[in-house]
């Protein structure tokens, strides 16, 4: 039997703490009017709290069982898309497992950066396939504030935390399967272009050697002009491979990176910009959580939207397209 898989929930969450412009604007060169004008953002959600990436993404997981009506034990598979592990190892998946009680599930985590959910959503969907697992969740989680240089304006001001995920269940419809096309690329020439958390090997033998990382790092023109013009070239050939217009999609979830650049998508694609969903505005940029936090706020309107057009994009350079249906 040929089996597919349908997503039966989404869900997101963002910390508490609401952190203004205006404060920002107190520990670092910037403005509020700066902010909002170059980026759209007002305000972003920090986890200050004492919630790690696996705490955002637990919590996610919990309102994916509860809407879906499933217990812990029936989840065969957790993946979590992060840049922001609570550690390199253990996975935060594995952590998140835990935490839910999911005692039956394997799980990894995927690192994609800002595509992270559409790239955590291909494998699931592959895994799927096997017939070897009945119920998998992904879930996109970032605790970036915890990876920010507070000196630099360039980048700290994008930047918020939160989680976001959907559940898939296996389905043998052909019909009810959620995918419907996609198309997944990478540019490793543009690695330098965003970077976070390198650790440098060491140069000799000492007592004093310790692993440090490196705060979130990108070059802001560099990512503007790649998510402006190699986006919406790899949109209009998925758009063509599947046989599909724009006039056709009824949603829209790119990557939350800032409101200019998905005005700067909707343009070259000639598509309304109302039917692009954006929430970074309240959230800022939540890196891989930004879509699926996004796609969960369209849905639960109850808007039957269909198809609908995911795109991610960030370091790597990683970047996905996908055509869903809910």
């Amino acid at each position: 039997m040929t089996t597919f898989a349908k997503i039966t929930a989404t869900a997101g969450y963002v910390p508490k703490r609401v952190v203004t412009n205006n404060e920002l604007a107190k520990i670092m060169p910037t403005t509020d009017e700066w902010i909002v004008a170059h980026t759209g953002i007002a305000t972003r959600h920090y986890a200050l709290d004492d919630e790690n990436t696996s705490d955002l993404a637990t919590t996610v997981g919990n309102k994916l069982l509860q809407r879906a009506g499933l217990a812990a034990d029936e989840i065969d598979l957790i993946i979590v898309t992060t840049i922001t592990p609570d550690s390199l190892t253990p996975a935060t998946a594995s952590i998140v497992q835990g935490k839910l009680h999911a005692k039956n599930a394997v799980a990894f985590d995927v690192s994609a950066a800002c595509a992270g959910f559409v790239f955590g959503l291909s494998v699931a969907d592959k895994m799927m396939r096997s017939g070897m697992y009945r119920h998998a969740m992904v879930i996109s989680a970032e605790v970036n504030s915890k990876m920010m240089d507070f000196t630099d304006r360039t980048s700290t001001v994008f930047f918020g935390d939160g989680a976001g995920g959907a559940l898939l269940s296996q389905t043998s419809s052909e019909d009810e399967e959620f995918l419907i096309a996609e198309k997944l690329q990478t540019d490793g020439t543009g690695a330098q272009t965003i970077h976070s958390g390198r650790i440098a090997p060491i140069t000799k033998l000492a007592a004093s050697n310790y692993p440090q990382t490196d705060a979130f790092f990108q070059d802001g023109r560099a990512v503007f002009e790649f998510a402006t013009n190699t986006v919406p070239v790899q949109i209009k050939r998925l758009l063509i491979d599947a046989g599909i217009t724009t006039n056709e999609l009824q949603l829209v979830v790119c990557h939350q990176a800032n409101l200019r650049i998905i005005e700067k998508i909707a343009a070259k694609l000639e598509m309304p910009f109302d039917k692009f969903a954006h929430t970074v505005e309240s959230y800022g940029n939540m890196s891989s959580a930004g879509i699926p936090v996004t796609l969960d706020q369209s849905v639960s309107v109850g808007e039957n939207y269909q198809p609908i057009l995911l795109s991610g994009f960030g370091a790597g350079l990683d970047y996905g397209s996908m055509l869903i249906r809910m």
